[in-house]
């Protein structure tokens, strides 16, 4: 197992002085093993670093492609909900708009409603204060008519008193 793991952390180009898996050198300890990751050089590092990053790295820019597009995709998806969203908020505006109008037209028919019966209370009122104004004048008369036919009762009774006779 100390084998596979050397081989996995070391480049199939390793140097010379490197024991190998097919080298018929004795496997050195798990100890040694660190000491062993010490002493490689830079390069065989930069080697290693560069192999790594050129094996992953071309799928790692189509994964960040992908996730660009994605997201420019979700981008675009929120704007368009942000849009149905508003439609929806301007349908129920309209809804409220026409309840608005549909509420309006009732008070406007109650409105209409009681104009005309203003109007006829207008009218009664009008032909109250007539007939009101007619009574008045009748009974001013039948008291004029009063005092005339008891001031001619009057008249009536001073003649009808006896006058003594004048002597001369």
């Amino acid at each position: 197992m100390e084998s596979e793991e050397k081989e996995m952390h070391l480049p199939q180009n390793s140097p010379p002085d490197r024991p190998s898996s097919t080298d018929s050198r004795a496997v050195p300890p798990e100890s040694s093993v660190l000491e062993d990751l010490t002493l490689v050089d830079n390069a065989t590092i930069q080697k290693l670093a560069d192999g790594l990053i050129s094996h992953y790295l071309p799928d790692l820019q189509h994964s960040k492609q992908t996730l660009q597009e994605l997201t420019q995709n979700q981008v675009i998806l929120l704007e368009t909900v942000e849009q149905e969203i508003a439609k929806f908020k301007d349908c129920n505006t309209l809804l409220d708009i026409n309840s608005l109008f549909t509420e309006a037209k009732i008070y406007h028919n109650k409105l209409v409603n009681i104009r005309k019966e203003m109007l006829v209370l207008h009218e009664r009122t009008t032909k109250l204060k007539k007939r009101a104004l007619k009574l008045q004048q009748q009974k001013q008369r039948e008291a004029l008519e009063k005092e005339q036919q008891h001031e001619k009762e009057l008249e009536r009774e001073r003649q009808l008193t006896a006058k003594p006779a004048k002597r001369t």
